[in-house]
């Protein structure tokens, strides 16, 4: 049996060690929820439903390195009072994130996973209503980047009217 030495790491091989990595380990379905409440007399409607879409995304750290965002999109759909339909979509996804600064962070986690994640509900919730036996609903895009900045500038006003509390 001979001895092989294991080369010591290059300063090459450390610096590639220490770039920004991004990677999508895993991208699914975590929670799926039609209701249709007024079946069978909502297919005899012939208005036009009103649709709300409402979106809300979260993201944790589950490991090092390793984050789930969460991407939840809820469509109603009413005829005057009556709910059509209701479909829920929380479409979640597992990011491998390491060696990146922190103030980098947030915009990934609140920009970057929910734009990859957002065509993947989209399909869901279509699918779902067709399947409900209503017409495909197609969301619009939406800009994530815009909802992250009015986000902030809302954080950023309510610290400034928060009153300063002196002892």
């Amino acid at each position: 049996m001979t001895d092989t030495a294991t080369p010591a790491a290059t300063p090459a091989d450390q610096a590639t060690d220490n770039q920004p990595t991004y990677a999508i380990e895993k991208i699914y379905v975590k929670d799926l929820s039609l209701e249709v409440p007024n079946a069978p007399q909502i297919f005899l409607e012939r208005e036009a439903p009103q649709v709300d879409v409402q979106l809300h995304h979260t993201s944790k750290n589950v490991s090092d390195g390793i984050y789930q965002t969460e991407l939840t999109v809820t469509v109603t759909a009413k005829v005057g009072d009556k709910t059509m339909f209701l479909v829920e979509c929380c479409q979640a996804g597992i990011f491998a994130i390491r060696n990146v600064p922190n103030q980098d962070m947030e915009p990934i986690l609140g920009i970057g996973n929910p734009n990859i994640l957002y065509p993947y509900a989209r399909e869901t919730i279509s699918d779902a209503i067709v399947r409900a036996g209503f017409p495909p609903v197609l969301l619009n895009p939406v800009n994530f980047e815009a909802l992250f900045q009015a986000q902030k500038e809302q954080e950023a006003q309510q610290a400034a009217a928060a009153p300063v509390t002196t002892h």
